[in-house]
């Protein structure tokens, strides 16, 4: 049944590409054996990660970095989660430099994710659309969130590197990093660096790297930006090749690699074991029923999921 689109995707057509991501996506039947079939046709393409503070410019840079990648003759993928709404994600469907300049060229491929309401499957939903673009022969594919909450620190996680945008002159941004992305950034890049502010925000940075050395010894460098200008693209472009060049020479990628198997795995297996919990009516009607109970603190929701899990077995 999706062998004929498998073979359109390993060809490179941007339709099957966007046919088979609505699939994973939806968690449509045959869209497992779809990912088992393109899975042995991945790992040549290299996954950047993009996150930060939104109003960081995050969209800009992503923009740019395209081009960049673009000019070198590579293909480009581009795919933007937003864990609320496939239409508040203004990034892309909004941005009109994108929609001119990337929205009309055949070697740029750009996709908004969402949750769509599902209990979960963001993360997984979107690192299986990457591996779909990996496949098609997407030499770089970008991952943009569109803010810094779990889903996409989990998402971000999963890619080759992760870069971290921040703005001067917002300590919420510095505050945010603290709270957890820190230790996510491979490169941090300081955006809109033609702004007042920036020496005193990449010392803070520094000063907050120099307190959490890495286990694989990189030290992630501070690249300042201005998207809207494609100042310091180049450097950004460069930095990530850097990281790249590190991983091989160093082989820390494989530890790296482990990490993210085993968190895809887990994924799936949480996805499969709710799905599973959760497929005949009659467990719907329990959740309903447990759902009152605990709301009104007639019952706790510890003990709901038990009694859900022994009705499910």
């Amino acid at each position: 049944m999706n062998s004929g689109l498998v073979d359109k995707i390993l060809g490179g057509d941007a339709r099957a590409v966007a046919r088979a991501i609505s699939k994973v996506e939806d968690g449509v039947k045959g869209a497992s054996d779809l990912m088992k079939q393109i899975f042995s046709h991945t790992g040549s393409g290299l996954v950047i990660g993009i996150t930060g503070a939104p109003g960081a410019g995050k969209s800009s840079l992503v923009d740019k970095l395209a081009l960049l990648y673009r000019q070198q003759g590579e293909r480009v993928g581009i795919v933007a989660v937003d864990p609320s709404s496939p239409f508040s994600g203004g990034a892309i469907l909004g941005d009109r430099i994108r929609m001119q300049t990337l929205g009309l060229d055949s070697g740029v491929f750009i996709r908004s994710m969402a949750t769509r309401g599902n209990l979960g499957g963001l993360a997984r939903s979107t690192v299986d659309a990457v591996s779909i673009l990996d496949a098609a022969g997407y030499g770089k594919i970008i991952i943009e969130t569109v803010g810094v909450g779990q889903d996409e620190v989990e998402v971000v996680k999963a890619a080759d590197v992760s870069v971290v945008v921040l703005v001067p002159g917002m300590g919420d941004d510095i505050q945010a990093i603290k709270a957890g992305i820190m230790e996510i950034g491979d490169i941090f890049v300081i955006n809109k660096a033609d702004r007042e502010g920036v020496n005193s925000t990449e010392k803070e940075l520094e000063a907050l790297l120099s307190l959490a050395p890495r286990e694989d010894a990189w030290h992630p460098p501070i690249v300042k930006t201005v998207a809207t200008e494609g100042k310091g693209i180049q450097e950004l472009g460069a930095a990530i090749e850097s990281y790249r060049d590190f991983h091989l020479r160093t082989q820390s990628g494989e530890g790296r690699r482990r990490s993210i198997a085993r968190w895809r795995i887990l994924e799936l297996l949480r996805e499969r074991l709710v799905s599973q919990t959760l497929e005949s009516d009659l467990a719907s009607e329990m959740l309903e029923h447990l759902a009152g109970e605990v709301a009104s603190r007639r019952r706790d929701p510890y003990s709901a999921v038990e009694e859900l899990m022994r009705g499910s077995q």
